[in-house]
């Protein structure tokens, strides 16, 4: 490929003999009667929903997981040096395809959620749970992880479990140890990868090594700055010790929606149905979350076009299409996106990036590393989206 950087040029032999490995499915465990949502149910129908792609079954896929392996470790060198920040340990590359990614997020969820759902009752059955309820919760957990499966190209995730630990951990665990054994591995999803690169005609060579460094950065946020991850998943387990079930919410939460649609406000594009239905205190712990994400989700993004330079000639090219991916859903994609509230979270994305920009013409490159310094020195989403406040909060020195 003519004009392609030395980074690319040491990383792009392939073996012929190259094999995507069969997707990363370590978390499916058999699921028990016990539990309040039929997971099994969830899995077949998210499955379905996903359907597969002939592309993956094609010589195309044979260099996904040899380039990852490759490029991994280079986006990792990428990103700690254009953010200052290091992790421990090297990180590994893990091709799945979109059956994989939806049994590690379903490990993810009975893990986070088992806590609020593990209670049984005296006969056996789940605490408050019915068959229907069970169905029901499957129904939409497995549609809504149906249609994220096959438009996830990668994911470093916080709340991925490990290979042993997936049914003995009673909270998602924040020490040192559990960061050991779930942050080393960035996961990319081979089937939509190749989609997207024949889609738009994209360089996989070039493509693999931009994605990975997206995910990367995320890793060295995540395990580089060493209150980030803790606080992260305190405030996860913050909003779960909420998520108590409550018709009287609901029904006010329906109101709301009501009211708010006649008056012509868009509540769903302010955060989903979360937002509808969350009490004042969740509110305050989603604004939270919501704050630290659009940082770190346009400091990556920040990060990524910085680190390509000289590395990846299509970046920009990549990140304008991409841009356009995220934002051009129609229909009934439209409104899935609204109803998880990814609108919101695209909205805040943009606004973490112009978060940076506008400290970075404060304080010179680099602002940033002020707030790593301490988990006091966090935006707040007001402060995102009005900078000035929390350049007049955080000092300099």
């Amino acid at each position: 490929m003519a004009g392609r950087s030395g980074v690319l040029r040491t990383a792009a032999a392939r073996s012929a003999n190259d094999v995507v490995r069969r997707p990363s499915a370590r978390q499916r465990r058999d699921v028990p009667d016990d539990e309040h949502v039929d997971w099994d149910l969830a899995r077949r129908i998210a499955v379905r929903v996903a359907d597969t792609e002939p592309l993956y079954r094609s010589y195309l896929a044979r260099s996904l997981r040899d380039d990852f392996a490759r490029f991994v470790p280079i986006a990792s060198e990428l990103v700690a040096a254009e953010t200052g920040l290091s992790s421990a340990g090297d990180a590994r590359a893990e091709v799945i395809d979109r059956a994989g990614w939806i049994d590690a997020n379903i490990a993810a969820f009975r893990r986070l959620l088992k806590p609020l759902l593990g209670g049984t009752s005296a006969d056996g059955e789940p605490s408050g749970a019915t068959r229907a309820g069970r169905t029901v919760g499957a129904v939409e957990l497995g549609t809504v992880l149906g249609w994220m499966a096959r438009r996830v190209l990668g994911q470093y995730d916080l709340l991925w479990a490990s290979d042993d630990d997936t049914e003995s951990a009673p909270r998602v665990a924040s020490d040192s140890a559990a960061s050991d054994s779930t942050g080393d591995v960035v996961y990319f999803v081979g089937p939509n990868i190749l989609v997207t690169e024949k889609r738009f005609a994209f360089s996989p060579a070039q493509f693999r090594l931009w994605l990975a460094l997206h995910e990367l950065t995320h890793r060295a946020q995540f395990t580089g700055v060493p209150w980030l991850r803790p606080h992260f998943l305190e405030l996860v387990n913050g909003l779960v010790d909420e998520a108590q079930p409550d018709p009287d919410r609901l029904r006010e939460g329906l109101r709301k929606l009501v009211a708010q649609r006649r008056s012509g406000n868009d509540v769903l594009g302010e955060g989903g149905l979360a937002a509808v239905f969350a009490t004042e205190h969740q509110r305050g712990l989603i604004s939270q979350v919501g704050g630290m994400m659009s940082l770190v989700e346009g400091h990556g993004d920040v990060t990524m076009a910085r680190a390509a330079r000289g590395h990846i000639p299509d970046a920009e090219r990549f990140a304008l299409v991409m841009h356009h991916r995220r934002r051009s859903a129609r229909g009934m994609a439209r409104l899935v996106q609204r109803l998880l509230g990814i609108e919101a979270k695209l909205a805040q994305y943009q606004a973490g990036e112009d978060f940076i920009a506008e400290i970075e013409a404060e304080r010179g490159p680099r602002a940033v590393d002020r707030i790593w310094e301490r988990v006091e020195h966090l935006p707040s989403m007001a402060e995102i989206r009005e900078p000035a406040a929390w350049l007049e909060r955080v000092p300099a020195v």
